[in-house]
């Protein structure tokens, strides 16, 4: 995995959003570090409580993007909060997407807290609307 340039979280931000929009998982995990987390402290359904490392966060997101209708078009209402930490920001944002399945529109809010170190995240809390998009998909 090549190590990135030296980026801040509001760099490593631009480039996770890049991969969600793209559904690129590798692009994804190679923003992590090797022992990152990424932790969804309000599960969906289908989706497990965290990734350990940059290779669970890998194979997750493709397993889930693989299997899934929702394709995400537009990351949206992005509010950036800085924190007294320089490692730390959080991030309220909404993907709003398709559901090729039905051509039905989904519109997901959720809260990121990334904390990137050395060019790497290192953690993530992930609170997304996962019940919303799983009742938009017919799975609630």
């Amino acid at each position: 995995m090549p190590t990135p340039p030296a980026s801040g979280p509001r760099d490593i931000l631009a480039r996770y959003q890049q991969a969600m929009l793209d559904m690129s998982a590798d692009d994804l995990a190679d923003l992590y570090a090797v022992d990152g987390v990424h932790e969804f402290p309000f599960t969906a359904p289908g989706m497990p409580p965290r990734f350990q490392g940059s290779e669970e966060v890998r194979a997750g997101y493709r397993a889930a993007w693989g299997g899934s209708p929702a394709q995400p078009r537009e990351i949206h209402d992005v509010v950036v909060h800085e924190s007294t930490d320089p490692e730390v920001i959080v991030v309220e944002q909404t993907v709003s997407g398709i559901l090729t399945s039905t051509g039905q529109s989904f519109s997901v809010p959720g809260l990121l807290v990334i904390r990137v170190r050395d060019g790497l995240i290192v953690h993530v809390r992930d609170y997304m609307d996962g019940l919303g998009l799983a009742r938009a998909m017919g799975r609630a």
